[in-house]
């Protein structure tokens, strides 16, 4: 099952420091959930100026329990990075590298 993450940062003053000061315990997670192949694609939300604020992913795991596992570990959930974040389940149409349309 695949499943559609928007993660929104805090919107303090401190928030992309903090963010940054993170920023490579969270991309190494990244890396590591890509290698499980869990992850299909990621990356930040940007602002008007290019700033990040938010995150966004999709993810292939086996059911609902299996993505809430993996979200409790993610750095900026446990650094309390994210302020708001929506879970949809979701369906991948079309990706680079797949034959077709599912």
């Amino acid at each position: 099952m695949e499943f559609l993450v928007i993660a929104h940062d805090k919107t303090d003053a401190d928030a992309l420091a903090r963010r940054m000061a993170i920023r490579a315990e969270h991309l190494e997670a990244a890396r590591e959930t890509i290698r499980s192949g869990a992850m299909l694609i990621g990356g930040a939300i940007l602002d008007e100026a290019g700033r990040m604020v938010g995150s966004m992913t999709v993810l292939s795991m086996p059911d609902r329990a299996a993505l809430d596992a993996w979200f409790r570990q993610v750095p900026y959930v446990r650094h309390g990075i994210w302020d708001r974040v929506e879970i949809h389940p979701f369906h991948v149409a079309v990706m680079q590298g797949r034959d077709g349309v599912r």
